[in-house]
């Protein structure tokens, strides 16, 4: 194929600092993977910011394009899955960390990487969903297949404006659950209260460091996107054979907590990486958000264009994001 060029965000570092431009680049610089896909959204992820802020152990190489996730359509392939046309969903594996992502108008990947679009999904809803939302539906899943049902208990979400967290307290809502939101940004609550939580508390009130090794029961399950302190906390107050997902560590990446939860209450700690997920599992999932799990995602999200990446990418550097960046890329 005649190289051709394409829009792309482009991370790079330039005397020792690390920026992001929008750049015109040549399909030439794509690796030489079985399917090329022409992007049409994209979504921002924390991973993608880390990526484009040098930030270490996630990319290796500069240049790079970020972007973990992106939805399309096949351009050109050699893998007989998928054929010229194809809508499709590419989230995670290595996309955007060393092999350029969904902030450009062009992706090549392997085919093993590819979920055929879902029926009753657009390419634009698939990216409402996109890294944040498939690990918070992979938390919930956990919690459902546990046998917990809204009928045992309230449910907490924590890092609960952000968007793997505002995607669980609404499909939580959705199927039913009774939601505490815990935030460090309580003058969010109107955004909190609207998009499903019932109750909000501020983390900033809560006594992390209680020396007891068993709270007073709150919850039934819940979703963690935090790690650190706070997921110590919420183990020690959750109920008897109750369930807890963990998938984040903006709070710190150790865990220091008491063996009591889980020998005297029974309670299950469940690690949750989408990236490595396998594709029975990813399948699975999406197929529950195109269907039963279908719910309204407008309400948390937020849509720019690939000119307004920049700021959007330091707006999450500053932990001032709220709910999920859906990016439109053009498509010429």
């Amino acid at each position: 194929m005649t190289p051709f060029t394409f829009k792309a965000l482009v991370a790079e570092e330039i005397k020792g600092e690390f920026t992001q431009s929008i750049q015109t680049v040549s399909s030439s610089q794509l690796p030489d993977h079985d399917v090329l896909i022409q992007v049409h959204y994209s979504s921002l992820n924390y991973k993608d910011m880390l990526s484009a802020t040098g930030q270490p152990g996630i990319t290796d190489q500069y240049p790079l394009t970020p972007g973990i996730d992106a939805s399309g359509i096949v351009f050109k392939s050699s893998d007989k899955r998928f054929k010229e046309g194809d809508k499709v969903i590419v989230t995670s594996y290595d996309l955007g960390m060393n092999t350029p992502g969904g902030f450009g108008n062009f992706i090549s990947v392997p085919g093993d990487w590819i979920v055929p679009l879902p029926e009753h999904l657009s390419l634009r809803e698939s990216m409402m969903i996109g890294t944040s939302g498939l690990t918070a539906a992979m938390g919930v899943h956990k919690i459902l297949n546990q046998g917990i049902q809204p009928s045992d208990g309230e449910v907490v979400v924590t890092g609960s404006t952000g968007a793997v967290g505002s995607f669980a307290i609404a499909l939580l809502s959705k199927l039913g659950f009774k939601v505490t939101a815990i935030t460090g940004k309580t003058d969010e609550s109107t955004f909190l209260h609207s998009i499903g939580a019932d109750k909000i508390v501020s983390r900033f009130d809560l006594d992390l460091q209680k020396a007891r090794p068993l709270l007073s029961s709150k919850w039934i399950a819940g979703v963690d996107c935090v790690g650190g302190d706070l997921l110590d906390y919420i183990l020690r107050q959750t109920a008897h054979n109750g369930m807890i997902t963990c998938c984040g560590n903006v709070a710190g990446d150790r865990l220091n907590t008491s063996i009591y939860p889980f020998i005297l209450r029974g309670v299950s700690l469940h690690g949750i990486d989408s990236g490595i997920a396998r594709m029975a599992d990813r399948l699975s999932v999406w197929n529950k958000l195109s269907g039963e799990w279908q719910f309204n995602k407008e309400q948390i999200c937020k849509f720019i264009t690939l000119l307004e990446l920049p700021d959007e990418i330091r707006k999450m550097q500053n932990a001032q994001q709220i709910g999920k960046v859906v990016i439109q890329l053009p498509v010429s």
